[in-house]
Order: C-alpha cells, then structure tokens, then sequence
C-alpha cells in the first residue's frame, strides 16, 4: 500500500486533498499538527509527503528538513501560497523538495505531481531493490571464482575443457576415429 502524508494545519485544506486524491487508492494520512505528523513518521513509511509551508506551530520547510532526516527515500512536496525564488532555493537546497504546490490548486496538477512523486518513490525503491541482488549475484560470482582458481591450482586443469571443430568435447584417453 502506498502511503501519502498530508500536513496543513488547515483541516478544511486537508479534507479537499482528501477528497481529490480518494481515487487514487492511496493510503492518505493526514495531519493538522506537525508534531503528531512527525510522530507518524516512527510508524508509518511514506512514499510522498505533502506539507503546508506556513504554519503556526512549525514552518513546512522545517518539517520537510526533518522528515527528510526521518525518511529519506520519501518524495516531499510543498505546498503554499506564498513562495518566494529564496523560499523555494531554500526547500530544495535544505529540505529536497521535489515539487512546490500552489494554493490554490488546480486539480489536475495536485493529481498529476503526486502520481509523479509516488512512481519516482516506486523507482528508487525498484533500483535499489536491483542493486541489492546484482550486489548479491556479484558477490556469488566472486565467490565461485576463487572456488574456481582454488581448484584449478590444486587440479592444473580441471576447469580446462577440450572440444574438437564442432565444439564437442573431447575427453583424454578416447579417439574420435574410434
């Protein structure tokens, strides 16, 4: 299941958030007070985190900058409206943020970047999920090569096969006219 946090300390903001992405099958949990949401971060993984950026209790970028901490793979998400270009410089250079939203929103948009955001967290978590078992793959053909090496200098070789023309494989002691 796919996890998306909401954080505004507007509820009216969250409820229309909820109401638009409930299609999308997601998992949305969403938070008019920081502290609880940064709570949640201990318990639940989240594939995109979208935060108000002016709240009274802690600003979003303060937030973003401690969830980034808490779950680095999650893609975060600003949403605001006010942004200034030295708000923004300061979302992507402190906290990562991966879009910045404006209020208000038009649907499409808050859908669209979203849908973006999760299938970007899908593919990090793919990649990594590959370069685990290539890792692992590496790792038992390391393994298999020393094995190899190891036997071929006990057994001069061993690991050495003979094959005629038509690449059938030869063995001592036997002639191919026999």
């Amino acid at each position: 299941m796919i996890n998306i946090q909401l954080v505004d300390d507007e509820p009216q903001i969250l409820t229309a958030l909820q109401r638009l992405l409930r299609p999308q099958g997601w998992s949305l949990h969403l938070f008019d007070n920081p502290e609880e949401a940064l709570s949640a971060l201990a318990e639940h993984q989240y594939a995109a985190i979208v935060c108000d950026l002016n709240m009274p209790q802690l600003d979003g970028l303060n937030y973003l900058q401690f969830a980034r901490q808490r779950q680095p793979d999650a893609v975060r998400l600003l949403l605001s409206a006010h942004g200034d270009r030295a708000t923004l410089m300061q979302a992507i250079n402190r906290a990562e943020v991966y879009r910045f939203l404006s209020k208000p929103w038009v649907n499409y948009e808050i859908e669209t970047a979203l849908q973006a955001a999760v299938d970007l967290y899908l593919l990090r978590d793919e990649n990594r999920r590959l370069l685990e078992q290539v890792r692992g793959q590496q790792h038992t053909l390391d393994r298999q090569r020393r094995e190899l090496l190891r036997l071929e200098a006990e057994h001069p070789g061993l690991t050495r096969v003979r094959r005629d023309h038509d690449g059938a494989v030869l063995l001592d002691g036997y002639d191919l006219d026999d």
